[in-house]
């Protein structure tokens, strides 16, 4: 998620996944402009990371989990998949394995 990839984006997410904020307030503890912080906030709004309400002049923004779950419930189906190709390709090394050991067995005790 491009989203995601910056710092700052993240940052705002962290604060915003607590409680509703004002834009001003999400904007204070970053060394950038409000205009700047801004274009971050939009970027999570694309991704429908966020939501914005207003309020007078006030903006304020909260946090909508939606997307993340369905990101999260696309890798617990990948994590499962790979998961069991593992578990698989274990066992069939295994079996491998054994079988070469038992041919080297069958080579060293010929009956």
């Amino acid at each position: 998620m491009n989203a995601l990839a910056h710092p700052t984006r993240r940052a705002i997410l962290q604060r915003v996944m607590r409680h509703e904020t004002r834009v001003t307030d999400l904007a204070a503890p970053f060394d950038l402009s409000l205009n700047a912080v801004s274009k971050h906030i939009r970027v999570l709004e694309t991704a429908n990371l966020v939501k914005r309400r207003r309020v007078w002049r006030e903006h304020f923004v909260s946090f909508n989990a939606q997307p993340l779950n369905v990101v999260s419930a696309w890798i617990d189906e990948q994590r499962a998949v790979w998961t069991q190709r593992f578990d698989n390709l274990d066992a069939f090394l295994k079996q491998e394995m054994a079988a070469q050991e038992q041919a080297e067995q069958r080579k060293e005790n010929p009956q």
